[in-house]
């Protein structure tokens, strides 16, 4: 499968020049295509399906797939990892697209630095890989709302993922600019996209038959010509089935293999079948167990589903992390929103080392192959730095000051519907609301997802999913009262995912009575948020800190920076910043014990650290070489 590029011609020459023509391509983001010679433009016959089988230019082919999304890899190891998948014996890479990453602001695009989509594709192309794009516009994920935008919810009436006008219209816009970025990496125009994914397990959602229909036109209108498929799981696959797009299966068990193919077989006849989701492990939720697959489980399982005559992906090969506030949740019993991590219990660990999955699976898909597969690129090392013990401290109260005026409203408003960021809303992050209270009593209210409550700067208590009152103590004259509400996470998957709002949803009362006028402060922690707080507006840390606060410290890195793992011990919940960047949250309710720490955001001399606490500060913060996941529990 590695002769993509141009074994399939003659002309040494050639094929120099048009791999240096793709290389100043990603330096300088020129229009590529028009630089691909034209026969390599005019291919004949892409993916397609061919009877029982796939074929790519009419030649058998097997698609032995591996998730990696680039938005949870820092780019500076994208290579790495594809090098990894590529000598596990692997052929193709999945990856989704994250609406909400790319145009965080209606009709603001970004495919900069780590969301460079384009640069991740073709990098891909340069391993030798073909790529099945999964490009939503929703894709479930784990990540925060399935990946679409939360400014989407400031329409009281949306619905998402159906053809409601609201929705449909800003898939267009969206898709139009994407699209353009796309259609010139497909194959026929010379590029590794062998397959487009239309939507994501839509089956299992079902509220609009007119939806699928209306996104498989919106890509093809826009110029995607490779074989489209489909994707659902055991509880969609019967309604999630498209005309002229090819179903595909996502499930973890044997058990479920037999029962999806033979309804795949029932359904689409004599067509290739491919399990486009294998899941290889699974992720945690805040609060659970570290879950575990065995990996002599994974190898009977991929084996019987090539034994079965499908083609596979493994999901996820390579997870990575929920970097910042991207995580998403589940809500059905009860609300749980997704760790920091997203290593997944893969085939690669979140940092990009081997696994008994790996070598297992290399092992065996070496044996199909006829060929030696590539060597395997060594470990990138691990070091446990020094600890960190913060200097310095700046309380959120006395931080407030040195913050943009404050929303003024006569009643709460919702994250997604403050008039900030040019009027598309907060989407991650806290949000602080302040009112004045002339009297103790009963507070109650909608929050979403985690209030913690002051009665000036001295915590009471916290209101959430399970506990939806407080009791405010005896108070004399005007006292302000406070709530600082984090976003937890949007849920990502399941039929509520309309009703994801966060903040104080509605009024918020004191002894059945609504409060009113409201200062209400975005809290979103981006890199700008922090760009006020010049070092004037620092103090020493006293002997008791007024909680919550921000720490801040250095590390000190003399040599190449290594990856590392942070270990907050005596902390108990907040989230960590390294030179700007966010690594995203910690909690001491586990399972995750550990951030991962990549080497390629740290610099060779200081390295600023700051750490926003919300209860309670450790002595200091520590580095270990391996990351620490809690307690195990191994998947059915």
């Amino acid at each position: 499968m590695g002769k993509w590029t141009l074994a399939r011609k003659p002309g040494r020459t050639l094929g120099v020049l048009l791999l240096l023509l793709l290389g100043l391509l990603v330096l300088r983001r020129l229009d590529w295509y028009r630089l691909v010679p034209v026969w390599l433009r005019n291919r004949q016959s892409g993916l397609q399906a061919n009877g029982p089988r796939f074929t790519l230019e009419d030649s058998t082919f097997w698609i032995l797939g591996g998730s990696m999304h680039y938005f949870r890899v820092p780019r500076e190891y994208w290579r790495d990892r594809l090098l990894k998948l590529k000598a596990c014996g692997l052929n193709t890479l999945t990856t989704y697209v994250p609406w909400n990453l790319h145009e965080p602001e209606r009709g603001k695009f970004d495919f900069s630095g780590n969301l460079d989509m384009e640069a991740f594709v073709l990098l891909a192309a340069e391993m030798g890989l073909w790529v099945i794009l999964r490009p939503g516009p929703y894709i479930c994920s784990e990540i925060d709302l399935g990946g679409l935008p939360s400014w989407l919810l400031q329409d009281s009436g949306m619905r998402l993922r159906t053809t409601y006008k609201g929705f449909t219209e800003a898939v267009d816009l969206y898709f139009d600019h994407l699209m353009a970025r796309v259609v010139p990496l497909q194959y026929k125009h010379g590029g590794p996209i062998i397959a487009v994914q239309v939507e994501n397990e839509y089956g299992s959602y079902n509220k609009d038959p007119a939806y699928m229909p209306y996104i498989k036109k919106a890509l093809e209108d826009r110029g995607i010509v490779e074989l489209l498929l489909t994707s659902d799981n055991k509880d969609g696959l019967q309604k999630g089935v498209l005309d002229g797009a090819l179903a595909t299966i996502n499930l973890q068990s044997q058990h479920e293999l037999q029962l999806l193919t033979n309804f795949l077989v029932s359904v689409q006849r004599v067509q290739p079948r491919m399990v486009m989701e294998y899941w290889t492990g699974w992720f945690d939720s805040w609060g659970g167990p570290h879950n575990i697959l065995d990996s002599s489980e994974v190898l009977k399982t991929v084996s019987a589903i090539l034994d079965a005559g499908s083609s596979i992906n493994l999901y996820m090969f390579h997870g990575g992390t929920n970097f910042g506030f991207i995580n998403g949740a589940m809500h059905f019993h009860e609300y749980k929103s997704d760790v920091t991590s997203y290593d997944y219990d893969a085939v690669l660990t979140e940092a990009g080392d081997y696994t008994a999955k790996y070598f297992k699976l290399r092992d065996f898909f070496g044996s199909l192959s006829g060929v030696p597969l590539p060597p395997q690129p060594s470990l990138l090392p691990k070091i446990a730095y020094e600890p960190v013990r913060p200097n310095l401290y700046l309380s959120l109260w006395d931080a407030l000051q040195h913050m943009e005026e404050p929303v003024s409203s006569e009643k709460p408003v919702n994250m997604e519907n403050l008039p900030v960021n040019d009027g598309n809303g907060q989407s991650f992050g806290y949000t602080l609301y302040e009112t004045t209270i002339a009297s103790s009593g009963v507070l109650s209210g909608l929050v979403r997802d985690r209030g913690q409550v002051f009665v000036n700067t001295v915590s009471v208590g916290f209101l959430d999913y399970e506990r939806k009152k407080i009791v405010i103590p005896l108070v004399q004259g005007y006292t302000r009262l406070r709530i600082l509400v984090e976003n937890r996470g949007r849920v990502n998957y399941g039929d509520n995912i309309d009703d994801q709002r966060k903040g104080l949803i509605g009024n918020i009362y004191l002894n059945d009575a609504p409060l009113k006028k409201f200062r209400i402060y975005s809290l979103d922690m981006r890199k700008s948020f922090f760009q006020r707080f010049s070092v004037d507006k620092w103090s020493p840390i006293p002997e008791a800190p007024t909680f919550p606060a921000f720490f801040l410290g250095a590390l000190s890195i003399s040599l190449s920076p290594f990856d590392t793992f942070m270990k907050l011990e005596g902390w108990e919940k907040g989230v960590v910043f390294i030179n700007g960047q966010n690594l995203g949250r910690y909690w001491n309710i586990g399972p995750q014990e550990t951030l991962y720490l990549p080497g390629a955001w740290l610099d060779q001399g200081i390295n600023q650290v700051i750490v926003f606490e919300e209860r309670m500060a450790g002595p200091a913060i520590q580095f270990t070489e391996t990351p620490h996941l809690g307690r195990s529990q191994y998947l059915d």
